[in-house]
């Protein structure tokens, strides 16, 4: 006997979409069978009407991380796993990752044990990590990376930018990146880029103190189009010379990012590209609002001319995730700095994702519900070595499993989520929301209960498939 079969939904599959019950047995996918022939369970949940999808899966997430505010010796943290893997879980989103700060004077390993005790037994869903490298890479530091690499730390993440003035250490040079790429190359792994250059950053920083315009509205002035251009060009160019490196672009913001990588894809290059749904849905107009600081993250939000390229690429192009750059905190915090040198970057947004994606990709666009599914799940698990066993609803693949009602006019409101005590997405109508969550075959959310357990959410070792690290395979 089954444990669970969630029957006659329409079921997004990697075959494609079609009317299918699916039948769980020992925390995984069983079987598939047509609808309503699945009918010895313990339990059986009706999906007639509702649309069933893979659990979301979100790559770029930053849990009790710290946010330096200058003037201020202490950092802040960010909000930790629990309170935003519970969120997740309500949102429909059952896998992050996160990432572990390579510092120096550590090694990588004591790095990746000291991040794991904040999350092991701590996270109500599962999860894995990138490998942040921070400035001047120590030279014994590359073999160490190439250890954690074998032992499922599949994607490191690199800064060509330490963003804000006196924030320094988090740009790697391009040598260090260069030698960097070669070591991932060899381990089977791919590099997780934030792109700005450095020099036209830090220079825009400098002139608009020196013109005294210095407020939040001129953000997109400092962080903007030519620095993604000439960023972009230059690391995927030295990419490109490194014999299976392969690259996913983080929070692609503009349409000279967009270009970039078309470019480099056209020629056959393993190059992928994110985006946030802050970047699809607000812009550097949204500056200029009151508390504007809610929208922001780093690299700023661009024009509407951006927003136009972002979207065409989400359609078969250069964009093949949406992710949040989730970053927790209270608004009191979000808030406390308003100027383009201060103002703290991330957003809370794990919750409302699939809900908002699939309004503006299917509702309003007419997107396909495997191209959604695309977004925010399949792709990202096929890029960061985790699929099959997350982003499908496959036999063999964990029971990470979603029932969405469909045909909604749900209003998010902050204090019907659970992140905390605001969202950049007040007011937002969405057209379907998450009924049902399960997660490795046990039911974690329903009618907007919560049945999850600290002790559920497990590491997920990773490798990256040969043919995402050979070609632009998604």
């Amino acid at each position: 006997m089954l444990d669970l079969v969630i029957s006659n939904g329409t079921c997004v599959l990697p075959s494609g979409t079609i009317a299918a019950d699916i039948g769980v047995s020992a925390g995984k996918i069983a079987t598939i069978g047509a609808p309503g022939t699945l009918d010895q369970a313990e339990r059986i949940v009706d999906a007639t009407g509702k649309v069933v999808i893979p659990g979301g899966i979100d790559p770029h997430i930053h849990c009790a991380s710290a946010i330096r505010f200058p003037g201020r010796a202490e950092p802040q943290f960010t909000d930790p796993p629990a309170q935003v893997s519970r969120a997740a879980l309500h949102g429909g989103t059952t896998t992050l990752i996160d990432f572990v700060q390579c510092t120096h004077e550590r090694s990588i390993q004591k790095a990746i044990e000291e991040t794991d005790t904040i999350w092991k037994n701590a996270v109500y869903c599962d999860y894995g990590f990138h490998l942040a490298l921070m400035g001047q890479v120590p030279n014994g530091q590359f073999s160490e990376l190439a250890e954690a690499m074998q032992q499922g730390h599949a994607s490191i993440k690199i800064f060509t930018t330490d963003i804000r003035p006196g924030n320094f250490g988090r740009m790697v040079p391009h040598g260090h990146i260069w030698e960097a790429l070669k070591v991932v190359a060899a381990n089977g792994g791919i590099a997780a880029i934030h792109a700005e250059d450095n020099d036209i950053v830090m220079f825009m920083y400098e002139k608009l103190m020196r013109e005294n315009r210095v407020g939040i509205e001129f953000m997109a002035e400092v962080h903007n189009t030519l620095s993604e251009e000439l960023s972009f060009n230059r690391v995927i160019r030295l990419a490109e010379n490194v014999e299976g490196a392969a690259l996913y672009m983080v929070h692609v913001s503009a349409a000279t990012g967009v270009a970039a990588l078309a470019a480099s894809r056209a020629k056959g290059f393993p190059m992928y590209g994110e985006t946030l749904h802050q970047y699809l849905m607000y812009n550097a107009e949204d500056y200029k609002k009151p508390n504007s600081q809610m929208y922001h993250t780093y690299p700023s939000l661009k024009y509407p001319e951006d927003q136009k390229r972002l979207w065409e690429a989400t359609d078969h192009g250069a964009i093949q995730v949406i992710a949040t750059d989730e970053l927790c905190c209270p608004l009191r915090v979000k808030l406390q700095g308003s100027r383009i040198d201060d103002t703290t970057g991330g957003n809370s947004g794990v919750e409302p994702r699939v809900a908002l994606m699939y309004t503006q990709m299917v509702t309003k666009r007419g997107y396909p519900l495997e191209q959604f599914v695309g977004m925010v799940s399949t792709n990202a698990a096929k890029i960061m070595g985790l699929y099959p066993r997350k982003g499908a609803l496959a036999v063999g693949s964990d029971a990470d499993i979603v029932v969405l009602d469909t045909g909604l006019q749900k209003t998010i409101r902050a204090d019907d989520l659970h992140e905390t005590d605001y969202t950049p997405w007040e007011g937002h109508v969405v057209t379907a929301w998450p009924s049902l969550t399960v997660m490795r075959g046990k039911v974690v959310v329903e009618g907007g209960e919560f049945f999850g357990d600290l002790k559920q959410g497990t590491f997920l070792p990773r490798k990256v498939a040969d043919e995402i690290r050979s070609r632009p395979a998604v």
